[in-house]
């Protein structure tokens, strides 16, 4: 019972992000990446700092360790998807950051040994096609913001590897608090740096980031972290490949963008993989 709730947690986080790429374009349209970061991340460590006060007071060197490379992988994640947006266009950033899907099972793999079943494998194959139909327009090539954004499906791919890793051993609360400020004082120090410390934001763009800060960052990664305990990373990477489903549903309702065949396509495809890559847990014990 359990394991469905984590997943319906996890597809709840999926419909929030989704409407994280509105937010995102219209925060954008007045402050910079690095602003948006600093700002959401600073929104999202002190809530969870909040949230998990008590916890705080017996934090273990161990537990500030693995949050520390949650919120670097956070981070770069984060900071390259946005970067390469810039130089290349959103339908391509959303597919090539859907990539962390393939990612996460090889990461597995290499660092833990861990084999993939030939469901878990069919199950990202099938997501990355469904966000390709869903997403891509165009031709297929490679520019700076593609490679910037392949680098950033590596960042969210170990994002959701050491997640799945830690949460077993370490409290989430305290992980979830460490990974935010880590990702904060990066953003910070990038914002500083590229002298990007004047703000000129208007009141769409506060509500944008404020959205992303709250919602979307803080509850969604404090739901993600929570319910990865009982849900292994390559199930976890392509429930989570569902955000450009709910970020196209959301681009008609509010940028009232035109729902075209392939887009159904893609998302019954997306959602046939889910399916897949869950059946592939709930028939092994019927086996045994």
């Amino acid at each position: 019972m359990k394991k469905w709730w984590s997943i319906g947690g996890l597809v709840l986080v999926t419909i929030i992000w989704g409407g994280g790429f509105t937010a995102s374009d219209i925060a954008l349209e007045s402050m910079t990446p690095f602003q948006i970061m600093a700002v959401r991340f600073f929104l999202a460590a002190v809530l969870m700092g909040i949230i998990s006060i008590r916890s705080l007071k017996g934090m273990k060197k161990e537990e500030i360790m693995a949050g520390t490379l949650m919120g670097i992988a956070l981070f770069a994640a984060f900071a390259l998807q946005i970067v390469g947006l810039q130089y290349t266009t959103p339908s391509k950033n959303a597919f090539l950051t859907a990539l962390n899907v393939v990612i996460v099972p090889f990461i597995a793999f290499l660092i833990l040994k861990k084999k993939v079943g030939p469901k878990g494998i069919l199950g990202a194959v099938m997501s990355v096609i469904g966000v390709a139909l869903l997403s891509l327009q165009g031709d297929l090539t490679l520019g700076l913001g593609d490679a910037l954004t392949l680098l950033c499906a590596v960042g969210f791919a170990f994002q959701i590897f050491f997640t799945s890793e830690f949460v077993k051993k370490y409290r989430a609360s305290v992980l979830n608090f460490v990974q935010m400020a880590t990702a904060f004082m990066l953003s910070l120090v990038f914002m500083i740096f590229l002298k990007e410390t004047r703000f000129q934001v208007t009141t769409d763009g506060w509500l944008g980031v404020l959205y992303l800060g709250v919602v979307s960052t803080t509850i969604c990664y404090l739901i993600q972290t929570i319910c990865q305990k009982y849900v292994d990373e390559t199930k976890a990477a392509i429930i989570l490949s569902m955000e450009s489903v709910f970020g196209t549903l959301f681009s008609v309702i509010i940028l009232h963008e035109v729902l075209t065949p392939r887009m159904i396509v893609g998302s019954l495809i997306i959602l046939a993989a889910v399916i897949i890559s869950n059946l592939a847990e709930t028939e092994a014990p019927q086996k045994a």
